[in-house]
């Protein structure tokens, strides 16, 4: 495993983190170790195919056929 130094940080940040480690019952370094997994591992994105392929059978295209205005007064009337 890589190790990881950050230096210069403000004592400030540093109380923070500390005090959410305690929060979370773990090291300090844990807590670090945490903090970067979830802004630097996000879920895999889904494909555009994906998403279609998950999108529910909800009608015909003729049921989302854009009317042009002349069908839309037809309709509305």
């Amino acid at each position: 495993m890589a190790k990881l130094l950050v230096r210069d940080l403000d004592p400030d940040i540093v109380d923070a983190l500390k005090e959410r480690a305690a929060r979370h019952k773990r090291s300090a370094e844990a807590e670090h170790r945490e903090i970067l997994r979830q802004a630097l591992q996000r879920p895999k994105r889904k494909s555009f195919a994906e998403i279609l392929a998950s999108m529910p059978n909800v009608g015909e295209d003729e049921d989302f056929r854009r009317l042009n205005d002349k069908e839309t007064a037809d309709v509305l009337s």
